[in-house]
Parts: C-alpha cells; sequence; structure tokens
C-alpha cells in the first residue's frame, strides 16, 4: 500500500468516524421537553415524532453508508478498478469513449447500489411519518429521466473535459476549467425554463392578495421580479420549501404548492424577502465567484496528479488512463474538499443570518418569518437542539433557535 492509498483510506475511515460521532452527540443531544420557544408551534406529539424521525434517519445513515463503504473497499482492494478496465480496452481504442464507458458504469453501479436504499426511504421512511406522495411510478420516471439528462448533458460534458485534458497540453487545466464554467453559466439559464419542468409542473401563480403582496414587497426593495410560479411538490413530498433560480429574465420564484397551503401571506413574504436578501447582499454572486474559483484549483491539482504513476498503482492499475486518474483524484481530493466544505458552511451560515435580518428590516415582519420558520421546522420535522458539533459539520443554514434569537434582536434594534 503506497503512500496516496494510505491518504485515502486514512481520510475515508476518519470521515467515518467523525461522522458517526456527530450522530452518536446529536441523538444525545435530544432533549425531553419542548422548548420553551416552540410551545405555540409544536404539540408534544410532533415533537416526540420529530425526535423519532431523527433517530430512524439517523440508524438508516449508519447503515446505507456501512454498506456503501463495504462495497467501495471490496471493490477497490478486489482489483475492481483495473478488472474493469481491461474489459473496457477490449470495447475501443478511443480513450474518450473507452472514459465515458468507465466513468459510466462506475456511475450505474453506484446508481444501482443504492437504489435499495432510495425505495426504502422514499416508502418505509418517509411514509411513515407522512412525508411521501410519490408514486412508484413518479419514483420511476424521475430515475429515468435524470438517466435521459446524464446521457444527453453529462456525456458530451465528460466528453469534452476528457478530450481537453488529453490533447490541448500544458493548459489543459486552463481549458478545462474556462470550458465547465461557460457550460455552468448556461445551464443557470436554460434550467429553469427547460430542465425543470422535465421533473415538476411550475404554474404562473394567479392574481390576487399573494401575488400582490409579493410583487409590492419586490417593488418596495427595487428588486426586478416577473416570473411567479407554484411548483407541484406535493405530488411528491408533504414538506415545504421556495427557491430562486436563473439570472435576468430567466430569473424566477417558485412557491411550493405546500408552502402556500399551510403558510399565510405574510409568512410567505417573510420568506421570499429572505431569498431576495441573499441577492441584494450578493450572496448568490460570490457563492458563484468562489464555486469558480474552487474548480480552477481542482482543474490545476488534477493536471498534476494525473501524471503521478502512483495515484494509479494505489488502486492497483499499472497504465495512467485520464477517465480513471479522475476517479482517483476526486477520491484523494476528498481532505481538501472536506475543509473546504465547512469554510463555505460557516459563510453560508453568515449569510443566512444576513438575509435574515435583511428581510426583517425591509419587510417589517419578523415575527412573521418566525412564525414561518416555526412552521417549516414542525412541516419538516426538523431537528430543534442539533448538537453544536453536528451543526459544525453538517448544516449550511444556523439552528432555527438561533435564526429566532437574530430576528427579534434585529427587531429590537431598528
Amino acid at each position: 500500500m503506497n503512500k496516496y492509498a494510505i491518504i485515502i483510506l486514512s481520510t475515508i475511515i476518519l470521515s467515518f468516524i467523525l461522522d458517526a460521532v456527530a450522530d452518536y452527540l446529536n441523538i444525545k443531544n435530544l432533549k425531553t421537553e419542548l422548548p420553551e420557544e416552540f410551545k405555540d408551534t409544536f404539540d408534544s406529539e410532533t415533537y416526540t415524532k420529530s425526535q423519532n424521525y431523527l433517530k430512524v434517519r439517523t440508524k438508516f445513515g449508519y447503515v446505507s453508508t456501512i454498506f456503501s463503504l463495504v462495497v467501495m473497499l471490496l471493490f477497490w482492494f478486489c482489483g475492481g478498478f483495473p478488472y474493469l478496465n481491461n474489459i473496457i480496452n477490449q470495447v475501443s481504442d478511443s480513450s474518450i469513449i473507452k472514459g465515458i464507458i468507465f466513468i459510466g458504469v462506475l456511475i450505474v453501479a453506484n446508481s444501482i447500489i443504492s437504489l435499495p436504499f432510495s425505495i426504502y426511504s422514499t416508502f418505509v421512511i418517509e411514509e411513515k411519518f407522512g412525508f411521501n406522495k410519490t408514486t412508484f411510478k413518479t419514483f420511476i420516471l424521475d430515475i429515468l429521466k435524470s438517466l435521459a439528462l446524464g446521457t444527453v448533458i453529462g456525456i458530451p460534458i465528460l466528453a469534452g473535459i476528457l478530450y481537453v485534458l488529453e490533447f490541448t497540453g500544458a493548459y489543459a487545466w486552463l481549458y478545462g476549467w474556462l470550458g465547465l464554467t461557460i457550460i455552468s453559466l448556461l445551464i443557470q439559464f436554460i434550467a429553469p425554463r427547460w430542465l425543470m419542468p422535465i421533473f415538476n409542473k411550475f404554474t404562473p401563480l394567479g392574481e390576487g392578495e399573494l401575488r400582490e403582496a409579493i410583487t409590492d414587497y419586490a417593488k418596495s426593495v427595487k428588486y426586478s421580479l416577473k416570473n411567479i410560479f407554484v411548483i407541484d411538490g406535493s405530488r411528491r413530498s408533504s414538506k415545504s420549501n421556495a427557491f430562486f433560480t436563473g439570472f435576468g429574465k430567466y430569473k424566477r420564484i417558485a412557491l411550493f404548492d405546500t408552502l402556500i397551503n399551510k403558510h399565510t401571506t405574510n409568512e410567505i413574504v417573510s420568506i421570499l424577502a429572505h431569498e431576495i436578501g441573499h441577492f441584494k447582499m450578493k450572496h448568490i454572486l460570490y457563492g458563484m465567484l468562489i464555486g469558480f474559483i474552487h474548480n480552477g484549483v481542482i482543474f490545476y491539482l488534477l493536471s498534476i496528479f494525473l501524471s503521478k504513476k502512483g495515484l494509479f498503482e494505489a488502486f492497483y492499475m499499472h497504465d495512467m488512463p485520464i477517465y480513471a486518474g479522475l476517479i482517483f483524484f476526486g477520491m484523494l481530493y476528498t481532505p481538501i474538499e472536506t475543509i473546504l466544505s465547512l469554510l463555505m458552511n460557516i459563510l453560508s451560515r453568515k449569510n443566512e443570518y444576513e438575509a435574515d435580518k435583511f428581510a426583517a428590516e425591509t419587510s417589517g415582519k419578523s415575527e412573521d418569518l418566525i412564525s414561518a420558520l416555526k412552521k417549516l421546522s414542525k412541516d419538516n420535522l426538523s431537528n430543534l437542539t442539533p448538537h453544536p458539533f453536528y451543526v459544525y459539520l453538517n448544516y449550511s443554514h444556523p439552528t432555527v433557535y438561533e435564526r429566532i434569537k437574530n430576528i427579534r434582536q434585529t427587531a429590537a434594534d431598528r
């Protein structure tokens, strides 16, 4: 076992241990008594249900993670990568075609392995706790649509990356980075209009009190908004959500029908004020810039490690195909990705506080925002008392209680 294998294996084990410890602490941190702040929204039955939901999902996470880890390690140490590569070498002489098949087989195999867990999660756990509204037909159609999109969009992108890395010389990483950046920007424009409607129906929000209230608020903060849609989220889950997507004239708000059905007009406006806050505070722009820089770093490091024979030998491969290097580098990069994700979560939590503050100051609906957060917590059976270590590792948002305190402080300072 060489140094690359030791680094990758150690990272995998350490990551598993950290996640297991965080999950354990999170479960131990559950409180028997309902927190005072939430007694106006939760009842004891719902609070107990939310804790049971956390316990069930955590145990399920242990089982699925351990199973996936064991399968991956067996495939690795039993020589699965060189075995697959030897078979593919007999299929074609084109390195690009071989790369598409190699990576495609791994993706499909991983999807097949995870499919039973996905089915159990959707039709047993989510069903048990009253969330699942997905029919088996919709479930299968979603898989087929994702596969079709992956084929139509993913294969050309992968082929382009493989071509650039193999045939464009010393600046391949730069060309690859620029190309992927352009594609990412294009997808931001086309996704709202052509990709998302493949999975969900987007219906323009009709005239009435809600649309008028949203439009009036958007005008008050000088936010140009024309496209407000209702998404049929209830076709898959009873959970509520809202999101902004796209840019320019393709920019749109999508409100889950479950959100509209469970919240007042003022609560929905306060939620959208929070989302507009992200735009006004330039969080979305900065996030995209960080993402583009991150991709550039990845491509640069990738260009270095693709020439390291030891990385391929760590997976028992004697030749050095670029397509296999993409997979191996991804596993080697995991420690850096983990550290970056922690830093991004810290930044994201800071941004959430700022967006809450913007919403509270501009909408004048602090209590409505608080009420909306509480309802969302109840409807989604959120954990009201997560352990700080778990929050640090996993939360991109502050805890609901911390957000409520921050919103109230903002209102008091006005």
